[in-house]
C-alpha cells in the first residue's frame, strides 16, 4: 500500500477528531470524526478560519495566539494538551482535550490539532458530582437521624435507670413494710390475746386491779393497731392523689389547746404537755384537719420516745408573715446518721428499739404540710431530745 494512502486511512478512520490548519489559522483538512463532532460538512469549514469552531473568548483571540507564537515561539495556541471548549454548528459548546503538532515543510508549516471529546466524561463527572452531593445530603440526614436516635437511646437508658432505681426503692419499701407489718401487727395482737386470757383468770379470782391492768393493755394495743391502719389509709389516699387541702379560717389558740388536752390523756406517767402561744392575733387560714393530723403525729412521737416524768412543749408563734408551730421533747433523740432519711416512708431510726411505730407518720406529716404550702424541719441530738418545726408563710393575711 502507498504510504500516503496508509496515513490517509489512519486519519480518516481515527476515533478522535483531527483538523489541519495553516500558519494563518485557515482550515485545510478535517477528518470524519471532527466533522461529526462539530456538526459540519467538509465544504462548510475548509478554507475557513479555525476560530469559527471556537466560543468566546478564544474566537476573538485566536489570531493573536498565532501571531505571538510566530514572533516569540511561545506555544499559546488555544491551550496545547489541555482541556478547552469547542462550538458546534448549532451553537452548542462542548469540552474536549486538545493536542497540537507543528509540521514544517520546506516552503511552509502547518498545525495539526488532535481533538478528544470529553462530553461523556464531563457528563459522568457531573452525574458523579450530583450523586455525591445527594449522597452527602443523605449521609447528613442519616447522621442527624443517628444522632437523634442515639439521644433517644440515651434518654431511654436514663428512663430505664430511673425505672430500675424506682423498682429498687419500691422493693426496699416493700421489704420495710413486710418487716414493719409482721412486727407491729404481731405484737399488739399477741398482747390482746394474752391479756384476754388473763382477764378470764383474774375475773374468777375477782382480782379487779389485774383485770383493769390487762383491759388497759388491750385498749392500748387496739389504739396501736388503729394508728397503723390509719397511717396506711392516709398513705394510700396520698398516693392516689385523693388528699387536697381545704383551707378555712380558725383560731389557732383554741385549736391547739384542744389538741394538747386530748393528747394529755395519752401521756405516760407524769408526762406533761405544755402549750404556749406567741403573737398578738390568733386567726389563721389553713386546713384544720390536715394540721391536726400533723400535730397529733408529732406529739404522739414525743410521748413514745420520751420517758416518764418529762415535759413536751407545744408552741404556736404567729407573726405578720408566717405561722410557726413547734413540738419539743427531751426524749431519746434521733441519731445524726438517720436524720437524712427521716421523712422516707417506712423508715425508722436505729435507736427506736421495741417502741412501736410504722415509719409512715413523718412522711405523712411532710406531705400534709406540703399540701398547705408549708415546710417541716427537724433538729435533734441523740439522748438530748428533738424539735420539729412546721412553718407556713403568709401573704395578705392568708397562708401562701
Amino acid at each position: 500500500m502507498d504510504r500516503s494512502k496508509f496515513l490517509d486511512a489512519i486519519i480518516e478512520n481515527a476515533i478522535d477528531g483531527i483538523i489541519t490548519i495553516d500558519d494563518r489559522g485557515i482550515i485545510e483538512h478535517l477528518n470524519p470524526a471532527a466533522l461529526e463532532l462539530f456538526g459540519y460538512d467538509r465544504e462548510e469549514l475548509v478554507g475557513k478560519n479555525i476560530s469559527a469552531l471556537m466560543p468566546e473568548p478564544d474566537h476573538s483571540r485566536h489570531d493573536g495566539y498565532l501571531s505571538r507564537y510566530e514572533h516569540t515561539g511561545h506555544k499559546h495556541i488555544i491551550g496545547i494538551g489541555r482541556e478547552v471548549s469547542g462550538k458546534r454548528k448549532d451553537g452548542s459548546v462542548f469540552p474536549f482535550r486538545l493536542g497540537v503538532s507543528e509540521i514544517k515543510f520546506s516552503d511552509r508549516k502547518i498545525y495539526t490539532g488532535f481533538i478528544h471529546d470529553l462530553s461523556k466524561e464531563k457528563a459522568n463527572e457531573e452525574q458523579i458530582k450530583s450523586y455525591t452531593e445527594k449522597l452527602e445530603v443523605k449521609i447528613k440526614e442519616r447522621t442527624q437521624d443517628l444522632v437523634k436516635l442515639v439521644s433517644e437511646l440515651e434518654m431511654a437508658k436514663e428512663n430505664m435507670r430511673a425505672l430500675f432505681q424506682k423498682e429498687k426503692e419500691l422493693n426496699q419499701l416493700k421489704t420495710r413494710f413486710v418487716s414493719m407489718a409482721s412486727h407491729e401487727f404481731r405484737t399488739p395482737l399477741s398482747s390482746i390475746q394474752l391479756s384476754a386470757s388473763l382477764i378470764d383468770k383474774y375475773t374468777t379470782k375477782q382480782d379487779v386491779a389485774n383485770v383493769e391492768k390487762h383491759t388497759l393493755k388491750i385498749k392500748n394495743s387496739i389504739n396501736n393497731l388503729t394508728t397503723i391502719l390509719n397511717d396506711f389509709l392516709s398513705l394510700e389516699k396520698l398516693e392516689a392523689g385523693k388528699v387536697e387541702a381545704s383551707v378555712q379560717a380558725f383560731n389557732i389558740i383554741s385549736f391547739a389547746e384542744e389538741i394538747a388536752e386530748e393528747m394529755q390523756m395519752m401521756t405516760k406517767q407524769n408526762q406533761h404537755i405544755i402549750y404556749e402561744h406567741t403573737g398578738t392575733t390568733a386567726e389563721v387560714y389553713l386546713d384544720p384537719n390536715l394540721l391536726k393530723n400533723c400535730i397529733i403525729n408529732l406529739i404522739s412521737n414525743s410521748i413514745k420516745y420520751s420517758g416518764e416524768d418529762t415535759l413536751i412543749q407545744f408552741n404556736s408563734i404567729l407573726k405578720d408573715d408566717e405561722l410557726i408551730l413547734e413540738v419539743k421533747d427531751n426524749g431519746i433523740g434521733i441519731p445524726a446518721a438517720d436524720q437524712g432519711n427521716l421523712f422516707e416512708p417506712f423508715f425508722r431510726a436505729h435507736n427506736t428499739g421495741d417502741i412501736p411505730g410504722t415509719g409512715l407518720g413523718l412522711n405523712i406529716v411532710k406531705r400534709y404540710v406540703g399540701l398547705m404550702n408549708g415546710t417541716v424541719t427537724c433538729n435533734s441530738e441523740q439522748h438530748s431530745g428533738t424539735v420539729f418545726t412546721l412553718t407556713f408563710p403568709f401573704k395578705n393575711n392568708f397562708i401562701i
